[in-house]
């Protein structure tokens, strides 16, 4: 059986899955079939169940049949699972081999003659710089991720490149926004890396994005360029951005914790920080992007302040809040209409 990847994954997903359903639910498709004939609209997703033994000819009915899936699934499923341990063992074996030759670099004058900051000035070069600081990680890894709406095909991409340096005995300590619990695509990232011992933790401040590499080394952003990064060296401002880091850590809530009692916290304290952006006069989209959410989720936390403080505007809220003493720092346990 051939190899299968994201594209053959996602027509299998979505076109061949809907026709083999309808396949089960009527028995069979006739070959005849004008959808599966050479230029039908469903040939793709056809030919892919053929391919897989998903569909079986029946000449006696002259239509194809739907097979067991089970069977196919180990066939499909083993091969992707065995090719993706090799490349773990094989990625390993490549970090270990250019451990040496970082450190050399380290201790070489070249290597201190750059300066304590590098300005990476593309996506391509960021990423190709991380992946050689993981590579390199020896200890500890600290990440900061404000941003919950992750491509998925990014974080699936990082997920591997965690899990080769868990793997590799590395500790790792994640900082997410509270919004991040409402994202699926990080739920299964979290599940994945925690899985092989990396602890997540969830914040309602906002922060910015902060990578760092055994204490000697962050990444961080260049203002509010996303394509620009800075790379610090200088041991007094990583040792700073960890205190940081560490503060904030200590406020964090754990992810994989789901006590109700801790997500009502959690829900209290994203409320307290919308009404904080509120008080401060912040537009919605710089409000949205300091919460984690979308403009749309924000203006749902706003409507359900104005019915809680039976508000129509946002000036009435803001009166209404102002008339009560509401700064956003309170400890908000109950429904303040009440």
């Amino acid at each position: 059986m051939p190899g299968y990847g994201p594209d053959e994954r996602a027509l299998f997903e979505d076109d061949a899955t809907k026709l083999y359903e309808e396949v089960c639910e009527k028995g069979q498709i006739a070959a005849s079939d004008y959808r599966i004939a050479e230029d039908g609209e469903l040939r793709p997703a056809f030919d892919l169940l053929v391919e897989m033994g998903l569909l079986i000819f029946d000449s006696e009915q002259d239509g194809w049949a739907p097979e067991d899936p089970t069977s196919v699934q180990s066939r499909v499923v083993s091969p992707l699972s065995q090719e993706a341990a090799k490349l773990l063992s094989e990625s390993s074996q490549w970090s270990s081999a250019f451990s040496n030759l970082s450190q050399s670099w380290r201790q070489a004058p070249q290597s201190s003659a750059r300066g304590p900051f590098t300005y990476l000035r593309s996506v391509e070069l960021i990423n190709s710089v991380l992946d050689q600081l993981l590579a390199e990680c020896e200890d500890e890894l600290l990440t900061a991720q404000p941003e919950a709406g992750r491509d998925p095909r990014f974080l699936a991409k990082a997920a591997l490149r965690d899990i080769v340096v868990l793997e590799r005995g590395i500790t790792m300590r994640t900082l997410y926004q509270h919004s991040a619990r409402r994202s699926s695509v990080t739920h299964k990232y979290v599940a994945a890396v925690t899985a092989r011992g990396a602890e997540v933790r969830t914040l309602d401040e906002f922060f910015k994005r902060m990578i760092v590499v055994d204490r000697r080394v962050a990444v961080i952003p260049n203002r509010d360029e996303v394509a620009v990064a800075v790379v610090v060296r200088e041991p007094a401002v990583v040792a700073y951005l960890v205190d940081i880091f560490e503060r904030s850590w200590e406020r964090g809530r754990p992810f994989t914790n789901r006590d109700t009692s801790l997500l009502k916290d959690i829900a209290a304290e994203q409320r307290a920080m919308t009404m904080r952006m509120l008080i401060e006069g912040h537009s919605d989209p710089v409000s949205a992007k300091r919460l984690g959410v979308s403009p749309r989720t924000y203006a749902g936390y706003v409507a359900d302040l104005k019915a809680d403080y039976d508000a129509q505007t946002r000036f009435q809220l803001g009166y209404m809040m102002g008339r009560m003493g509401v700064s956003g720092q309170e400890q908000i346990e109950d429904d303040p209409a009440e």
